[in-house]
């Protein structure tokens, strides 16, 4: 295959080959020496989502370059692919979560999306391709880290959910995955309220399989930017084929 998508995260390097329809298996990369090692494949475009920090950006930029003939950056649009963002400055609103919303809007039907990576995003589509807006906090990982970097007593990681832990580290698992599960639920009742009728639930992203036993009602799509990016791909060929 002559195409890949690529999506840099806060934490993984993500790419997928792409024939023009569905992307390909992913495969993943953390940041760090490992991304610097992972192995690039050649071909003819490669199309990029980025989300990390200007300098890694720029380090995964030049070393598509070298491997493809044609390295396209995505950026978020006002409309596009039947999506219509709520942000009066489209610039602002991310574009892991402008790609997560094409793909979602692909399925059709009323969605609240949550993506779980560094942060928790939040964000409601309706039927018709009108986005709602959303909300943005810290996710479980991101809090557990954030609570260990105040307190080192409390560790980082480990631990089980439960609804009353009775160990430290349970009850650290139990009240940050608790605390996003209960945004997702508060954002899913606003949401019913707000359109009249019950959206499907969405989980995506690297965190999204730990929070998905407490939301038995979401469909897990971990790969949903991947396939956004597809869909936004898809766009840019059809608008330069008509032009």
């Amino acid at each position: 295959m002559s195409d890949w998508l690529f999506d840099l995260g806060n934490t993984r390097f993500k790419a997928a080959p792409w024939d023009g329809g569905a992307p390909g298996e992913a495969q993943a990369w953390p940041h760090g020496e490992d991304l610097h090692r992972a192995p690039v494949p050649r071909g003819r475009r490669a199309w990029v989502a980025s989300v990390a920090g200007p300098a890694m950006t720029a380090a995964v930029l030049e070393r598509l370059h070298a491997a493809f003939d044609e390295v396209h950056l995505a950026r978020t649009q006002a409309e596009c692919a039947g999506v219509r963002v709520a942000y009066p400055n489209p610039e602002r609103f991310g574009v892991d979560r402008f790609l997560a919303l094409l793909a979602a809007h692909r399925d059709g039907g009323d969605v609240l999306l949550a993506g779980v990576g560094t942060a928790l995003t939040i964000d409601l589509l309706d039927a018709g391709g009108r986005h709602h807006g959303g909300r943005i906090a810290p996710s479980p990982t991101l809090m557990r880290e954030m609570l260990h970097a105040r307190a080192a007593q409390l560790p980082a990681s480990g631990g089980a959910y439960a609804e009353f832990a009775d160990d430290t580290a349970d009850a650290l698992a139990s009240g940050c995955d608790g605390a996003a599960v209960a945004l997702v639920l508060r954002s899913l009742e606003q949401a019913r309220l707000r359109l009249g009728r019950e959206p499907a639930l969405l989980l995506h992203g690297g965190g999204a399989g730990a929070l998905a036993p407490l939301l038995p009602q979401a469909r897990l799509r971990p790969a949903l930017v991947i396939e956004g990016l597809a869909i936004w791909a898809r766009a840019q060929l059809d608008a330069a084929a008509s032009s």
